[in-house]
């Protein structure tokens, strides 16, 4: 969840052309090998190209807002690359030889999301061996990077605004204020404007966020980028796999052009990476890449777009999950569930009950099971009503 400063790497090949046909004039990778906490199964990205017109506008565009200091809101599906655009406006700024911090926010634990953000004293709660310093301070004078800013909880979105607005942090267990020098890069998949209209986000927040968007396109709206990446993963595993004069046959790059990516440039690389291992003489035809179309028809969704029925935002949440190809997803959509339910309720277990038709034994079990309630401890039920 946690990751330090690492440079992307920035490849300008000259539009050189090889065996596997023009090589994208200027790539952006994330750094390799990965660690094993950072962003662990956000499906991002790991490479950029800006070749497509669109795709040349945001570089002008990320050129321009980078040295500015500005909040920055990355938006676009899972696999765009958003973590790559917030790598690179951090090099580019004047904070780009202090630490980037990457978090993903749906990974936090509720119940120790304000020791992982702000840091604890030693003793403030039971296990709190030592002092640790939260993310703030770890992005002290560079760039916190916040994935996945719609799931965080609104009790955390107060406190998240409030250190905004006040440039400092207090630590769990502290009494005094700690002045931090940190510059935000928040992303999300999800539309937060609908979120804010929907109460599931703060709008106070989400205008302090909305400082300088950057918006990134998914893979079918910009063309032009899409052979370019395609020849940048052959090579790269062409590279690896000791597989020379790798190319695509024409009918691989027709099948390339008619797909509609829902896994945006995740699932290219993967079937890029998947048609390589299969074509032993290094000529990727069509059947090698295994493109999964049925996917999407599984999912009761028509290409080119994923896209659930008008009214179901719910629909929504759980395509975006399913695209993500979660382990745990289950698990992950009932503890988000009874989180956002929990907490509307003002962390009221009766009321949580009365609103999910559940007794409360078993909302209390399932609060202690995801680790938004202590095991023994008394929520604050008594004199709290709040209607039937």
């Amino acid at each position: 969840m946690l990751s330090a400063a690492a440079p992307l790497h920035a490849i300008d090949h000259g539009g050189a052309g090889e065996a596997t046909g023009p090589a994208p004039r200027h790539v952006l990778e994330l750094p390799g090998p990965r660690s094993r906490s950072e962003l662990r199964g956000s499906g991002r990205a790991e490479a950029l190209v800006f070749e497509d017109p669109s795709s040349r506008a945001l570089l002008s565009r990320i050129e321009r807002l980078a040295p500015t200091g500005a909040t920055v809101l990355i938006t676009g599906e899972t696999g765009t690359g958003k973590e790559i655009v917030a790598r690179h406006v951090h090099q580019r700024s004047a904070r780009a030889g202090a630490p980037f911090v990457a978090v993903n926010c749906g990974a936090l634990s509720p119940a120790l999301l304000d020791s992982e953000l702000f840091g604890h004293e030693k003793g403030a709660f039971t296990g709190a061996l030592g002092r640790s310093q939260g993310w703030f301070e770890a992005a002290h004078r560079g760039t916190l990077f916040l994935d996945e800013i719609g799931d965080l909880p609104l009790a955390a979105q107060v406190k998240l605004l409030r250190v905004l607005q006040e440039r400092e942090v207090v630590r769990v267990g502290a009494r005094r204020p700690m002045a931090v020098d940190v510059r935000l890069i928040a992303a999300t998949n999800t539309d937060l404007e609908r979120a804010v209209a929907e109460g599931r986000f703060r709008a106070d927040l989400f205008y302090r966020l909305h400082v300088a968007p950057l918006a990134l396109a998914p893979l079918r709206e910009r063309p032009g980028d899409l052979l370019p990446l395609a020849r940048h993963f052959l090579a790269r595993y062409a590279e690896r796999l000791a597989v020379p004069g790798a190319e695509l046959a024409p009918d691989a790059i027709a099948r390339l052009h008619a797909h509609p990516w829902p896994g945006n440039i995740r699932e290219l690389e993967n079937a890029i990476h998947h048609a390589l291992l299969v074509s032993p003489d290094g000529v990727v035809r069509a059947h090698a890449l295994q493109l999964a179309d049925g996917f999407t028809r599984l999912r009761g969704v028509e290409a080119p777009r994923l896209e659930p029925p008008p009214s179901s935002t719910l629909a929504a949440a759980v395509l975006s999950l399913l695209e993500e190809d979660r382990p745990d997803l289950h698990d992950h959509i009932e503890a988000t569930v009874l989180r956002t339910i929990y907490e509307f309720s003002e962390r009221n277990q009766l009321r949580t009950a009365r609103l999910l038709g559940m007794s409360r034994n078993v909302v209390r079990a399932r609060l202690v099971q995801y680790g938004l309630l202590a095991p023994g401890a008394r929520a604050p039920d008594s004199g709290v009503r709040r209607g039937p």
